[in-house]
């Protein structure tokens, strides 16, 4: 027995008259005729679908894309269905497609993830806005006001105004300037400043350094700070160049350990460069 789609049309143009073809899909079992007779009312009601993913072009997704979420929750719509309950399938379809969509919008559309409270503050807060922009003035409603309009707390008002400037990001290459110079953001991020860490690492040196003979010291001066080589130490010492290479190895070593279990009690305070100082 097969079950024929009406093209009556009911509250939209785009509504058939599917009952009598649901009464027969719930009494089907599972195989070719059920899936069939499915098929045919999910293409009756594709218009329907298509209307819907319709209102929310021009939010940063595709038409087509749209269509195919409305078709996803049609699809769901026919199979939840149940006309046993004497609910019309379009009151029961519309909002599963419209929860289908925005459902997408919130899961795959913004650029930076947050979570969905802070989504949903977002949205109450620009309908708030919108509602309460006067017309034709450039005055903004303030937080009280869009508060008060969209029975939100201030804060809550706060994080949604800040949601708002989340859906989208931009370019690093995007220009920052009008003129010529070809100055993008990437230009305008900063970067990791070491130089910060060698201060700490050589105030975490001085007390070590301070311990060391006055030998000791003076060689590690004339070769790191003053950058002689192990030749002209050993000749202005008057020592060997292979005392001096001694020397400076076992300082280096010595401080290095000491430095390191010191750093052991603060694991936060750097060491990087007692624990590289060797000899160049």
């Amino acid at each position: 027995m097969t079950c024929t789609v009406a093209t009556q049309r009911r509250r939209h143009d785009d509504a058939p008259d599917t009952d009598a073809a649901f009464s027969h899909l719930a009494g089907l079992p599972d195989g070719p005729e059920r899936q069939a007779l499915r098929e045919e009312i999910v293409e009756a009601w594709m218009p329907m679908a298509e209307r819907i993913a319709g209102k929310y072009r021009g939010r940063g997704e595709s038409v087509e894309d749209l269509t195919q979420v409305a078709a996803l929750g049609l699809l769901k719509s026919v199979d939840r269905y149940d006309p046993a309950r004497g609910n019309a399938f379009e009151s029961y379809a519309v909002p599963t497609i419209v929860g289908e969509i925005k459902r997408h919008f919130r899961d795959h559309m913004w650029a930076v993830h947050v979570p969905r409270r802070v989504q949903e503050a977002r949205n109450r807060v620009r309908g708030a806005v919108k509602d309460l922009a006067p017309t034709n003035s450039d005055r903004q409603p303030g937080i009280a006001e869009i508060a008060e309009y969209a029975h939100l707390s201030e804060d809550d008002v706060r994080v949604g105004l800040e949601a708002l400037e989340s859906f989208t990001t931009l370019s690093l290459d995007a220009r920052l300037t009008d003129g010529d110079d070809g100055y993008s953001l990437a230009d305008a991020i900063g970067e990791t400043d070491t130089g910060f860490d060698l201060v700490v690492d050589r105030e975490a040196l001085k007390p070590a350094l301070a311990r060391l003979p006055e030998r000791e010291r003076t060689i590690l001066y004339l070769r790191f700070f003053r950058d002689m080589t192990q030749s002209c130490i050993a000749e202005r010492l008057g020592v060997s160049q292979m005392h001096v290479s001694r020397l400076l190895s076992s300082c280096c070593a010595a401080l290095r350990e000491e430095v390191l279990a010191e750093t052991a009690e603060a694991p936060d305070t750097p060491a990087s460069a007692a624990a590289s100082g060797s000899e160049a």
